[in-house]
């Protein structure tokens, strides 16, 4: 079974280099067409500066079932930004493309990255980093894509909204958003709030839950509705319902919203264009209503995409 999965998997990773060169050579006919040659060559240069490394594994622990928070040494750590992601690659060969997984916390001065993420089954990518232990070493690419643009919430009263494992995000950019009225908004399936302390800290939060066990029964803008909240600006990340639900409430009411998108990923650079998401404007790159969440995300402006 092994033999057969880590099979399917080069197959795989062979039609997505053989799709990416395609691709590439349309996307060149059109840049020269379009005239955005300098353009393409600037994005060139910048997936090639983001290399593999070894990152060293600080410690790890889980937070809660099948929840996990790992802090790792690595380079990635004096450039990241809240929002952005590194892909997480395993030690051994039965997984060829790594598992994106976005940025908790970043420790510049120690130069350390926080990833909380979640197991999602037996012989996973994710069940294998739940393995690792300090003194351990994890082969990343990092940071990706864009993050959270923070200026838009000065002098404005925010709501930094979380649901599922789109709450650990939420945390590094609590801390660095500086606002008039930080409001943290954050939803879970039961009691096991993860990270609540950390955000208690940063913020005044407010908890859902979807048994009610703490804080509002319901979901995130439940919380919202009950406790009478109100925003300037808001900054979303969770899965693609709650953002609909999201992008509809500030859509309603005119207040600024940033998405930041789930999908699953492959190169995790923009090459494969296997995480596009629909937009309301035409992408240069490909000339269509799309935009790849790993390159041009995975923040965008709540207007500009359709979920």
């Amino acid at each position: 079974m092994l033999e057969e999965r880590i099979a399917e998997e080069r197959a795989a990773e062979e039609r997505i280099i053989e799709e990416r060169a395609a691709e590439e050579r349309i996307i060149e006919e059109r840049a020269a067409e379009e005239g955005i040659i300098e353009e393409r060559a600037a994005e060139k240069k910048d997936i090639a500066g983001k290399r593999k490394e070894n990152a060293a594994v600080v410690s790890q622990e889980e937070l809660a079932e099948g929840i996990f928070s790992m802090w790792i040494h690595t380079e990635a750590a004096q450039s990241a930004k809240p929002g952005q992601f590194i892909s997480m690659y395993t030690n051994d060969n039965s997984k060829l493309l790594p598992r994106p997984v976005s940025i908790c916390e970043i420790d510049r001065k120690a130069g350390n990255l926080r990833a909380v993420y979640r197991v999602t089954g037996k012989n996973t990518g994710t069940e294998q980093f739940s393995r690792l232990r300090g003194g351990d070493t994890i082969p990343i690419i990092g940071p990706l894509g864009n993050g959270f643009p923070l200026e838009k919430a000065q002098g404005k009263k925010v709501f930094l909204i979380g649901g599922g494992i789109g709450v650990p995000p939420i945390l590094e950019l609590a801390k660095q958003t500086v606002c008039v009225k930080k409001q943290i908004v954050v939803g879970y399936r039961d009691k096991n709030t993860f990270l609540r302390e950390e955000f208690e800290e940063n913020g005044v939060l407010y908890i859902s839950t979807e048994d009610g066990s703490v804080g509002t029964r319901g979901n995130v803008l439940d919380a919202v509705r009950e406790n009478a909240l109100e925003a300037d600006v808001i900054y979303a990340c969770g899965p693609a319902p709650m953002l609909r639900a999201v992008k509809s409430y500030a859509e309603e009411r005119n207040i600024v919203c940033y998405v930041s998108l789930e999908e699953r990923m492959a190169c995790g650079i923009g090459a494969c264009l296997g995480c596009v998401c629909k937009t309301i404007e035409r992408d240069l790159h490909s000339n269509v209503h799309n935009r790849r969440i790993c390159k041009d995300g995975p923040v965008f402006l709540a207007t500009e995409v359709e979920l």
